[in-house]
């Protein structure tokens, strides 16, 4: 009897172990969760991949598809998010190029621990270039090298070659592929010339890959052929199921709210900060606190809050601000006039933007594209500032004088322009005053009438000074006098 008794309480042992070794196996599947990386290469898109990343970046089971369709951007946002994607294992990664990924977008989607490209899509080309008077222009070697050195790193880790990788960045190497026996590797021009010529003899054959002048762009063919690409495929499914993960779980992210209105915004900060800065000096220049004042606070806590949702502006940046706003308060409320307070209320407002649209607050020499950020934010909060201030004076000269037409309410629509000061109600004289002549009137002179001085003239004759003389007439602002002697002559 005692081992019948003991039957159910045995399978209910392995019924719950049954269980667990299924929930084990359910928990290992992977989960491919896809990530569109689109548009241009700023630090929205970095704040944006750095958030989905670090959100999958401990679930072991989770493998991240980065779908790239990128014409590149800015070289900091691509290296922040290259530093992001290598952040997690790189078998959990993969780069997916659906149209093409040039420039920064090449540099983004090597740093995947595999890559796959659609048929007809394109990768490379990543020479860093800046926009000048002249127009775009390729910069020199100290940016390019240290583009060739990240390149080179992420060649090293998924096992590219670094010659090919580094050909994206420099249109001065020339590589070939070079063939010895069933062995073949990838060489540039310099390294070919220190080869001895007992070396070179062993070599059966030489094929020039990238010509001096121009840079390493791929189709999806030559990644194959090249060893950048798995493969070529016809959609992601395909792709996925190349590498094995054609009956997992798929998910698309997108981004939130704040990470689109980011995207949204980042164009129109200049126009917001000349908008913000007029606003403020308005609001500085008139009395009290008003609409321009709002209206400024608005707009550059928009652009400020844009920059701290991307992740350049931290705890650093909002003390700068608040301390600026403060030195503006006591400007506009405690001290009179414009001085030191408001100056140095402008000055802070100004760093702080300036800090807000980078990641450093001194540039790194050996990061040279940053001492270029800097310069190149300096003058766009200087420009803004002095578009600000022009902005200002011309709505104060022309546009608020032509509010009296549209809006409606008491007006004072006398003027002066017709009034003298030197009219008769103003002077106080009229015919038949007199006086005494204190200057020679030739015709014109300084007489003394009701122990006033006043300019007055004759009707043509000459009067000497001491000469008593009678206001004949007051016309047009003019006081005609006449000797009184000649007067009673008459």
């Amino acid at each position: 009897m005692l081992p019948e008794q003991k039957s159910p309480q045995i399978w209910a042992t392995v019924l719950f172990f049954v269980l667990i070794l299924y929930s084990a196996v359910q928990a290992v599947e992977p989960v491919v969760h896809i990530i569109p990386v689109s548009g241009t290469v700023e630090p929205g898109m970095a704040a944006y991949l750095k958030r989905v990343v670090s959100s999958f970046e401990k679930d072991d089971n989770a493998v991240l598809v980065f779908a790239m369709d990128t014409f590149g951007g800015r070289v900091d946002a691509a290296f922040d998010i290259v530093e992001t994607i290598c952040s997690v294992p790189k078998e959990r990664t993969i780069a997916y190029v659906e149209k093409r990924a040039i420039s920064a977008g090449a540099l983004i989607a090597l740093s995947a621990g595999t890559l796959v490209m659609k048929e007809n899509t394109l990768i490379g080309d990543c020479a860093p270039i800046i926009q000048t008077s002249e127009g775009i222009q390729e910069v020199g070697e100290k940016h390019q090298t240290v583009l060739r050195a990240q390149f080179r790193t992420l060649a090293k880790r998924n096992n590219y070659s670094e010659v090919l990788a580094e050909s994206m960045v420099s249109k001065s190497m020339e590589v070939y592929k070079i063939t010895r026996g069933e062995h073949s590797e990838y060489m540039d021009k310099t390294t070919w010339q220190e080869l001895s010529e007992k070396e070179k003899k062993k070599i059966t054959r030489k094929t020039t890959v990238v010509s001096e002048g121009e840079l390493l762009t791929m189709d999806d063919k030559e990644a194959v052929e090249l060893g950048f690409s798995r493969q070529s495929v016809e959609s992601l499914d395909q792709a996925l199921e190349v590498l094995g993960y054609g009956a997992a779980e798929k998910i698309e992210v997108s981004e939130n709210w704040s990470e689109t209105f980011v995207r949204w915004i980042q164009p129109l900060l200049p126009i917001l900060m000349i908008i913000g800065i007029g606003a403020v000096y308005t609001e500085v220049k008139a009395p009290g606190f008003g609409i321009p004042g709002i209206i400024g606070i608005i707009c550059l806590g928009l652009v400020f809050f844009n920059q701290y949702l991307v992740g350049l502006a931290d705890y650093t940046e909002i003390l700068v601000f608040v301390i600026g706003f403060l030195l503006l308060g006591m400007e506009m409320f405690v001290l009179p006039g414009f001085g030191i307070a408001g100056v140095t209320a402008i000055i802070v407002l100004a760093a702080g933007l300036v800090l807000s649209f980078q990641n450093f607050v001194l540039p790194d020499p050996s990061l040279p594209w940053q001492g270029e950020l800097m310069i190149k934010n300096l003058g766009l909060v200087l420009g803004s500032a002095l578009g600000a201030l022009l902005v200002s004076m011309s709505a104060v000269r022309f546009a608020l004088p032509r509010l009296s037409k549209v809006i409606n309410g008491p007006y004072l629509e006398a003027t002066l322009q017709d009034s003298r000061a030197e009219s008769s109600e103003a002077l106080g004289i009229c015919a038949g005053d007199e006086g005494v002549a204190l200057t020679t009137l030739r015709p014109s002179g300084k007489v003394s009438i009701k122990d006033r001085k006043i300019d007055a003239v004759t009707q043509g004759d000459f009067i000497d000074p001491g000469t008593s003389v009678r206001v004949a007439r007051v016309t047009a602002g003019h006081v005609i006098v006449e000797t009184i002697m000649e007067k009673r002559e008459k």
